[in-house]
């Protein structure tokens, strides 16, 4: 008789390194929630790989008890595409910052979006620059004020939401730091959808950037100023006092207790055309309630899927490549004789 096979747990996902961030950190609950779900996936964790770039996000690969690859700042999504290409078998993590994302990594963000690469991309979003001790990050909002911009940054701040909706990606969703319940729900759907999967995460730097999105998400102020999407059902807030709708591309709050219909409401399609997603995702608190949740879901072509299927198509038109060839292809001459 063979003994039984464990399942994994939380613990099996812990890499022996000492977690060092910031006490107090947002980064401690996005770490424990991203661990807890791991063994609901059934994927061997020899079978997973953490990939980031630089910031204090970047430090994850170290705490995760699977492959991990800590790369260069803004080049996280250009090498997990390198392995995703070559090893569509993965399970591929992006784990990154709005620094790191959004600046020098603005190009490899928006592209690996647009081509659909099968990974599934984290981004901690602190609106700041905190492993550099607190500039103005591309998320910074106007007005702010930090050591790189000690009378207020004048930059109109980066929305990731519609950045990656621009870019067409096929998943796109938030959540906070605040809520481990909303949170792990997000990331099973993460986890679950084929093709690029973009998730921000709102995360409080509380050394640097404290109660940054306190006006909407704090306990005290949740309810009236945090409406969560969920596909198809009406979009409530306010205890269900409160919805939404978009008027010529323009969201606006239906007062239910104040005589508005329920027929006026929104009822939430993620499936749906882009446009209501792109117009939500620019709420802001307190004028309007910040949504959280899936913005859009749909299916597209994977990307290493159309690259496999190209290579055989050549292949067999073609016939095995030739790599002399292709180096002595073209035009060539000497230098100096």
């Amino acid at each position: 008789m063979t003994d039984a096979v464990l399942k994994p747990t939380k613990k099996d996902f812990q890499s022996d390194q000492e977690v060092r961030w910031c006490p107090g950190c947002g980064d401690y609950v996005i770490l424990a929630q991203v661990q807890k779900l791991m063994p609901e996936l059934g994927i061997p964790r020899e079978n997973i790989v953490f990939v980031s770039g630089i910031g204090c996000s970047s430090r994850f690969p170290y705490y995760m008890n699977t492959y991990g690859f800590h790369t260069i700042h803004g080049r996280a999504p250009a090498i997990a595409t390198g392995l995703k290409t070559t090893r569509p078998d993965l399970s591929v993590w992006v784990v990154t910052g709005d620094g790191d994302a959004l600046s020098i990594g603005g190009n490899h963000f928006i592209h690996v979006l647009r081509r659909n690469v099968d990974l599934k991309i984290l981004l901690f979003n602190n609106r700041i620059y905190g492993l550099t001790k607190g500039q103005a990050s591309p998320t910074s909002e106007i007005g702010k004020k930090a050591k790189s911009t000690p009378y207020g940054t004048i930059d109109a701040p980066f929305n990731p939401l519609q950045l990656a909706l621009g870019a067409r990606a096929g998943f796109v969703a938030r959540t906070t730091d605040a809520d481990t319940g909303h949170m792990i729900q997000v990331l099973q759907r993460v986890a679950a959808h084929k093709g690029t999967a973009f998730v921000e995460i709102l995360q409080n730097c509380n050394v640097f950037n404290d109660e940054a999105f306190d006006s909407f998400y704090a306990k005290d102020v949740r309810d009236d100023r945090m409406v969560r999407l969920e596909h198809g059902k009406p979009v409530l807030f306010a205890k269900g006092k409160k919805g939404l709708r978009i008027v010529d591309g323009l969201p606006q709050i239906v007062d239910l207790a104040a005589g508005g219909s329920i027929e006026d409401v929104m009822t939430w399609n993620e499936k749906a055309d882009a446009s209501a997603a792109f117009a939500l995702a620019a709420c802001v608190a307190p004028d309007l309630p910040e949504p959280v949740g899936v913005f859009r879901a749909i299916e597209r072509p994977l990307h290493h899927e159309l690259e496999a299927s190209q290579r055989e198509s050549v292949k067999k038109k073609l016939g095995p490549g030739d790599l002399s060839k292709l180096l002595c292809a073209g035009d060539t001459w000497n230098i100096g004789s």
